[in-house]
Formats: C-alpha cells, structure tokens, sequence
C-alpha cells in the first residue's frame, strides 16, 4: 500500500477475524457475489492492536460502522480515523457509542503500536493535503436538489451546508466547509434519470478525482495519479478532457475552489 489511508479503524482482536468482521459489516450479500474485493486491508500491528484501512475516499464512513460494531465486542476502545479532510477526525467507540478525541491520528496509531501506512511521509499536522469536494449533477435543478437532501437529513439544511446552483451545465454543488459529504452520491440514487460528477481534489491539483454516479453507483471513476487499487470502473477523460484544469472547465467547476487555501 503506497499512499495514506482515507479512512482507518484501530481495533484490538485477531487480524483474519478482523478481516471477517468487517467485511460482514460493510459488504452487502451481492457484493460477495459479484465477487468485489473489500473496500479496506488489515494490517497487523506489533502489539493487541491493528488496523483496519482503506485507500478509497468514496468509502469514508464505513471506519464508523466498523469502529461501533467492534467496539461491541471488545473492553478496549476502538478507534475511527477519517483523514480525507482538513482536519482529520479521531473518534474513540466504547460499547456502541462514539466520542471524538483531540489526538493526531499518527500519534495514536503509533502509541498502538499499528503505524499508518505512509506514515513516514506524513506528520499529525491536520494542514497535509486537505482534500475539497464539489460536484455538478445534470438533470436535477437546485429546488429539487434542496427537497431531496432535505427528507435524506430528516430535518433543514443548515445555513452554508450547501451552495446549490443552477447553470447551463447542471446543478453545482460547494460547501461553505469545502466538502459537500455524501451529496452527489444521495441525488443519484433518490434520482435515478441524474448523473453525477462528484470531484475531489487536493489544493494542488495533483490528487485529483471524478466519481461518474448514476443510481447511487460509481459508473467510472477518473483518477490522477492512476489508482491500481481502485474497484471502480477507470476512465480515461470526463466529458472528452483529460487534465484537471480542463475537466474542471468542462464541468463548469471553478479551480479557484481547490486552489485557494
């Protein structure tokens, strides 16, 4: 594994019963099978603990999942790390329930004993590469848009969750936060005829990636630099562009939104 992970779970047990666990707790019936490889590698740590990690920002959020249900199972805490945006989140889980922890994830995955990949390359400076999400949907305008996300949240939207805009090309979706969550990915499945372009980015542009969503699935992912351990279908271009900047412009993204510290 060459990069940092997006997302970790630090959890006491067995590694080849970590692995079962987890795959029982984030894979589905049909994913195994489609024979889909799990989204998340364990690698064993020198002590009680390891770590669970995955590679793939689209699965941010199943370290939660994993992290509550462990937690269930061991007297130890276990911990959830999300470090696909500035700054990362460390969460402790103990019996079910989760409580945030101010700690520098590379500082508690060491004192574990399980060091994150790429950890040499890293420092618990919450400042490396914060990676910002926009989006455009086509087929969806910003009022149906702001209904949809609406009953999905079960209450309003907070003011500045969502920049919702309509232009020639599609709906465009920021975050006052520089992240926009799940957005794209819950309008293409409540809207099955919209088709989204989720981006993420690093500020440099050189982590750079569009998730294709139909359906509430990733129809093709683009990805500079390549990703060979990606499950997601690669395409070469979006829209007939091959380049960020370009791919940005087709989208009628600004770049100023990654750009910009």
């Amino acid at each position: 594994m060459s990069r940092y992970p997006f997302w970790a779970v630090l959890t006491p047990g067995e590694p080849a019963r970590l692995e079962s666990r987890a795959r029982a707790i984030v894979m589905t019936e049909a994913d195994e099978e489609d024979g889909k490889e799990p989204p998340f590698e364990v690698i064993p740590g020198n002590g009680r603990y390891h770590a669970i990690v995955g590679l793939d920002e689209m699965d941010v959020g199943a370290e939660l999942q994993i992290a509550e249900e462990l937690s269930l199972e061991y007297d130890e805490p276990v911990y959830a790390i999300e470090r696909a945006k500035d700054p990362w989140l460390v969460m402790s889980f103990r019996n079910g329930l989760g409580e945030v922890e101010e700690v520098g994830p590379e500082a508690l995955a060491k004192s574990l004993g399980c060091p994150l990949p790429g950890s040499e390359e890293t420092s618990d400076s919450p400042a490396r590469k914060p990676l910002r999400k926009a989006a455009l949907v086509e087929g969806v305008r910003a009022q149906e848009a702001h209904r949809v996300l609406e009953e999905d949240a079960g209450e309003p939207l907070a003011p500045g969750l969502y920049h919702l805009e309509d232009t020639p090309l599609g709906l465009r979706i920021s975050s006052e936060t520089g992240d926009i969550g799940f957005a794209d990915i819950t309008l293409s499945e409540r809207l099955p005829h919209a088709t989204a372009y989720g981006v993420i980015a690093s500020p440099s542009l050189d982590m750079f990636f569009v998730n294709v969503l139909r359906g509430g699935e990733c129809i093709g992912q683009f990805a500079q630099p390549p990703r060979e351990d990606s499950f997601m279908p690669a395409v070469s271009e979006i829209k007939g562009e091959r380049s960020p900047e370009r791919i940005l412009a087709a989208l009628g993204i600004p770049a100023e939104w990654f750009l910009n510290e």
